[in-house]
């Protein structure tokens, strides 16, 4: 029978444009501070996995492994995966086979160092195709937006929720972020701000409706059930780690309205989890855009295909802090998302994890959510490209997954 593996340590750094760091200054105050809420030393790590999308070329600084190497001082076996999920997903694996007892999964960034080209790398990074096309990040979530509207014929009144709606979605993360010490940006943002940005770009989406490009670092200590009872007694489970792929480029996809990789990988996770919809109150779901946060709900499963822009309208005419859908409190993004937590690539999955962590053990201070019923599992999705893999971790207090 499987027994999940223990989070028993979360780090982080604040996310946002720390020129006057160096990355290593970034993963060793993340680093630390997960090695001190774990209860352990360097010493204790028998392995560490790191991302990052970026470093070399932003940071020219070589390969990562011995970067780590030289900041721990150990020769311990260090691997080096693009995003956080990818990292924590190995990581959790050679716990499982047995190979290991105490990890180090770390995440980082540093984009504001390349500042002037940061955008072509970014372009690049997502599907050489597009790029070649002249195609935008930002592109992409427009096209994914006229795809949604065209499919499911949204025209007059209903188009103008639909985009009322959006705005919405990016004034609650800014208004979460308020609460949390690490995001990016701390204040809030009215939905005349949101339009006024996208008028300014005369585009569907504006400044508003977009993640910022941050930097910051991330990390989480993760133990085998074993040693998780020597150090931690308030250790959260990882019960599942999925993934899917899908094509490297959105137009050639036949399904344009969502991610097919966040649907299959859901549905993975929650079989893997021996849990259901019901039981996920708290989700961190990967809003590159607003658009992404909206047809996540319907990838994973929240609400129907098409449906999600009214069922949030609807929500946000008295919002309470949640979604209410279909009887269930949904709490999204409580730490701000990537919207208004900020967005360093390597790092921002490390992000994710840390604000479940956090709310799971009842340490999210002003902004501790409190449900009907008890808060025993949170969900964490997090995409890699437009949707050309999606990552689900499903944590809990509980080990359910057994």
């Amino acid at each position: 029978m499987r027994e999940p593996i223990a989070i028993i340590g979360v780090g982080r750094t604040r996310f946002g444009e720390h020129y006057e760091l160096d990355p290593e200054d970034l993963i060793d105050e993340a680093g630390l501070m997960a090695l001190d809420s774990a209860g352990i030393e360097r010493k204790d790590l028998d392995a560490c996995y790191i991302s990052d999308y970026l470093l070399q070329v932003t940071n020219k600084i070589g390969l990562e492994e011995g970067f780590m190497s030289q900041l721990l001082e150990m020769n311990i076996p260090i691997e080096k995966m693009r995003s956080f999920s990818s990292a924590l997903l190995n990581a959790c694996n050679a716990i499982e086979a047995g190979r290991y007892d105490i990890v180090l999964v770390g995440g980082m960034e540093k984009m504001t160092d390349r500042w002037s080209k940061i955008r072509d790398n970014l372009m690049l990074l997502v599907d050489h195709w597009s790029y070649y096309a002249g195609g935008t990040p930002e592109s992409s979530h427009e096209l994914l937006l006229k795809e949604y509207i065209k499919e499911y014929n949204i025209r007059g009144d209903d188009q103008r929720k639909l985009m009322e709606t959006l705005a919405q979605i990016s004034v609650k993360n800014h208004r979460n972020a308020v609460l949390n010490e690490y995001a990016h940006f701390r204040r809030e943002i009215d939905v005349k701000r949101v339009f006024a940005a996208r008028e300014e770009e005369r585009k569907l989406l504006g400044l508003y409706d977009f993640a910022p490009v941050s930097d910051g670092a991330t990390a989480v200590i993760l133990a085998s059930p074993r040693k998780a009872k020597e150090y931690a007694d308030n250790a959260v489970y990882v019960l599942a780690s999925s993934l899917a792929t899908d094509f490297i480029s959105y137009p050639s996809r036949s399904f344009r309205t969502g991610f097919i990789a966040s649907k299959i990988a859901m549905e993975k996770a929650l079989k893997m989890a021996n849990v259901t919809l019901d039981d996920i109150k708290l989700l961190e779901v990967y809003d590159q855009s607003t658009v992404l946060e909206m047809v996540s709900l319907e990838d994973l499963g929240f609400v129907n295909k098409g449906t999600a822009w009214i069922r949030l309208y609807e929500n946000f005419g008295s919002w309470s802090g949640f979604y209410h859908l279909d009887g269930r409190q949904i709490f999204v993004n409580t730490d701000g998302g990537l919207k208004a937590d900020g967005n360093p690539l390597g790092a921002t999955g490390g992000a994710q994890i840390f604000e479940v962590v956090k709310q799971l053990r009842g340490e999210a201070g002003k902004r501790q959510i409190k449900p009907d019923g008890d808060l025993i599992y949170g969900c964490v999705q997090e995409i890699e490209g437009f949707g050309t893999k999606v990552y689900i971790h499903i944590l809990g207090r509980e080990k359910s997954g057994q």
